[in-house]
């Protein structure tokens, strides 16, 4: 199964909003793999990511009537996800970003594990120069770390990214700038 037209995502969407549960499991399997790495990048565990992946499709099975469709499921899901994370570690009173191993501990190279990994999510990378770039990025000023993963990692537009961080367009662009200033910076070193 590949990704998902935005059409064809829209009438998923539509379809799982009514109650289809089978149009919410090819939305899950769809992006559970993102999800998860979203979790996991923020509290580098992987059980607990796990965990709180799964409490973000459930969120966002309860919420999928509110998603408007202004912009891709994703972008919501995204957002959704990450509040998930934050609600989470808000009431353990660790509200904080980790570092995350670019090995996870089932051996995948991006920290996913096989059962959570949509089937888009077949890449493969030199261990070493991953963990390099994945201690770099997690190094980054939060507001720029952001901008470079939504931007350069996850493909979206700067428009989307003011829309989902609550910030400019232009401030954006200046956090993207800075994220790839200070990553040369350090894997020039």
């Amino acid at each position: 199964m590949g990704p998902l037209l935005n059409i064809e995502e829209a009438l998923l969407v539509r379809r799982a909003a009514r109650g289809d549960l089978a149009a919410f499991e090819r939305l899950y399997r769809t992006h559970i793999g993102r999800v998860y790495a979203i979790c996991v990048r923020l509290v580098a565990d992987p059980v607990r990511a796990e965990e709180l992946a799964q409490d973000a499709f459930v969120r966002a099975w309860e919420r999928l009537g509110t998603f408007q469709g202004h912009a891709r499921f994703y972008s919501w899901l995204y957002r959704l996800t990450v509040n998930v994370v934050v609600e989470s570690q808000r009431s353990q009173g660790r509200l904080r970003l980790h570092e995350v191993s670019a090995e996870g501990e089932d051996g995948s190279s991006d920290g996913v594990p096989d059962h959570m990994r949509g089937d888009s999510e077949t890449h493969q990378h030199d261990p070493g120069t991953r963990l390099d770039l994945e201690r770099a990025i997690a190094s980054l000023p939060n507001g720029a770390r952001a901008v470079f993963v939504l931007h350069d990692i996850e493909g979206y537009e700067h428009h989307e990214i003011a829309e989902m961080t609550g910030t400019t367009v232009g401030t954006s662009k200046g956090q993207l700038h800075r994220a790839r200033r200070l990553l040369r910076g350090r894997l020039e070193r």
